[in-house]
């Protein structure tokens, strides 16, 4: 039996990279998950590979997009037990580039889609429930040209704090995950597909342990924060990065 079983779990960002396979990861221990994401092609895909599943198109800058999700969410009659808060954009843009247009897209998805995918949905969250948020290494490292999303991310870890705070009277566990350098889809995203493998190498060189993570070892700690195995854990943030922020 696994230990997820009866659950019910929403993850924004579900049909690719870490989100897709923390889906999986939790769906194959029981959970029914409920996945967002803005591209419908994609989120049916996912939902082929995941098996327990409901796709409900969506982003989460758009308050009317969240509450469909959980208008769906609350039809199955359950509540929430797992929500992991992973759904984000990222582009590289120096202090000088920046625009206005750039801050608010990088702004509007990670913060301000991130509060209010929590925030709606604190009437479904169950006793006992855990919410995770997926900020980032980059939070604190200064990367060039990385500006605003290590900004975002680090105003999400400050979140984290707060809200596990003022959720704990309801039995609700908030935590952070801090991945490092992981091998998602979203690395040709951003730095274009014909540069991806030179990137890909570059960075596996800066992580201690010699490569790059996967996206099923994110899953793995994520479905830890998830479980009863970490119902002593409270407003932390665990690094899954190889050892780049310990070494």
């Amino acid at each position: 039996m696994g230990q997820f079983v009866d659950k019910t779990a929403v993850v924004t960002g579900g049909s690719s990279g870490i989100g897709l396979a923390v889906a999986k990861r939790l769906a194959a221990e029981g959970a029914h998950v409920f996945i967002t994401g803005r591209r419908k092609a994609e989120l049916d895909a996912a939902v082929e590979v995941i098996g327990a599943a409901t796709a409900v198109p969506g982003d989460i800058s758009d308050p009317a997009d969240l509450d469909r999700l959980y208008a769906e969410v609350r039809a199955r009659g359950k509540g929430v037990d797992t929500l992991f808060a992973n759904a984000a954009t990222a582009s590289f843009v120096t202090l000088e580039q920046s625009t206005e247009e750039d801050f608010d897209r990088i702004f509007g998805v990670n913060v301000r889609g991130t509060l209010f995918t929590v925030q709606k949905a604190l009437p479904l969250l169950n006793e006992g429930s855990s919410v995770i948020v997926n900020c980032s290494t980059r939070a604190d490292d200064g990367v060039e040209a990385f500006g605003a999303y290590a900004a975002s991310k680090a105003a999400l870890r400050s979140y984290t704090r707060t809200w596990a705070n003022e959720l704990k009277g309801r039995g609700i566990r908030v935590n952070a995950i801090s991945p490092g350098t992981i091998d998602t889809p979203g690395i040709a995203g951003i730095v274009g597909e014909e540069n991806a493998e030179a990137a890909k190498a570059g960075f596996a060189a800066l992580v201690p342990i010699g490569r790059m993570g996967t996206a099923d070892e994110v899953a793995a700690a994520v479905a830890f924060l998830a479980s009863e195995q970490s119902s002593f854990i409270l407003g932390a943030n665990i690094y899954v990065d190889g050892g780049e922020k310990q070494l």
